[in-house]
């Protein structure tokens, strides 16, 4: 870990990420005492660097915005700088789209992140995950209704309806919620919209089974732009409320974290898998997220994979109520 002197002399390497062969950079500033003039030259030069970087910082938060992920100890440092040793090419990416998603306004900013899914799509870490899976395909007959709608004077009520994959987001789910999510925006008649899921879990995330169908990542990336519900839903959020039950993993929370209201079970809990498999949240996860729990929980979630309690949840901000 590179401590707050030896930092003022490595700013002079304007390739450090390269000379040095690491898959990250972590910082101790935690007894950093630094002028305004070298906290706005380190801060420049740490955004700069095309690995995440971890810092271990004190009260002074001058460079909270300069590093992509925060420890509070040396061993959360390694701990971090472990997960990320993993997937270097993932992790990386992940701090390169939330860098700049966070300046961006919501549908840029959605471009942004399918670019860089349509990257690692493309990479030998996504790869190496695919060829490790056992694929088992729900039958089609199972998911012929993925979305269902009924609407109630000025309320649409939507119902993820998929229990049998866990409410998914295949292809047709994916479809499903478009042609919904698009109706909204098209009817200002429709004041609220309340979307919920059906069986055990709100949403699993994404359909695994469909992973890797299509090995054209340019077109995978145009057909995202445009098919991906979060485009329909972000511009009219303050019409959504979504009530969240067990399993909000992946696209699970992603989507809710553009709502303007979310509600959650005392049972319901969140993850952010991708970076595990070689990807970054692409339902639009580096776009809500980080709007809504900061830039630096958002990474942190997404490089550990951790699993996010309802109560967790609730205090960083990523629900906005507990349902009884």
């Amino acid at each position: 870990m590179i401590n707050a002197s030896l930092l003022k002399n490595l700013i002079r390497e304007p390739n450090w990420a390269d000379s040095a062969g690491k898959a990250c950079l972590s910082v101790d500033l935690s007894e950093a005492n630094y002028s305004s003039e070298e906290v706005q030259a380190i801060s420049q030069w740490l955004r700069r660097q095309p690995v995440p970087v971890i810092g271990l910082l004190n009260n002074d938060k001058r460079m909270l915005d300069a590093v992509d992920l925060i420890a509070e100890t040396d061993s959360e440092v390694e701990r971090l700088a472990s997960f990320i040793d993993q997937h270097p090419q993932a992790s990386a990416v992940l701090v390169q789209v939330t860098r700049v998603t966070m300046s961006l306004p919501v549908i840029a900013a959605l471009t942004v992140e399918s670019l860089g899914y349509a990257t690692l799509q493309g990479g030998e870490e996504f790869s190496r995950w695919l060829s490790g899976q056992n694929k088992t395909k729900v039958g089609d007959s199972d998911i012929s209704a993925p979305v269902l709608m009924e609407r109630t004077g000025s309320e649409l009520r939507i119902l993820l309806n998929s229990p049998s994959n866990r409410n998914a987001l295949s292809v047709s789910m994916r479809d499903g919620l478009s042609e919904a999510f698009s109706l909204v925006a098209m009817d200002d008649s429709i004041e609220r919209v309340v979307v919920s899921g059906a069986g055990p879990c709100f949403s699993a995330g994404g359909d695994l089974t469909e992973f890797g169908v299509s090995k054209d990542v340019a077109e995978a990336h145009r057909i995202r732009q445009l098919k991906m519900p979060a485009q329909y839903l972000a511009e009219h959020a303050g019409r959504y409320s979504f009530n969240l039950h067990g399993a909000c993993i992946g696209a699970g929370i992603e989507l809710p974290a553009f709502s303007g209201h979310i509600s959650a079970s005392r049972d319901a809990f969140f993850r952010l898998p991708e970076v595990a498999m070689g990807l970054i949240p692409g339902a639009g996860g580096c776009v809500s997220i980080p709007r809504r729990i900061g830039r630096h929980r958002t990474n942190y979630l997404a490089v550990t994979g951790m699993e996010l309690s309802a109560e967790k949840a609730l205090s960083w901000g990523l629900i906005d109520e507990l349902a009884d």
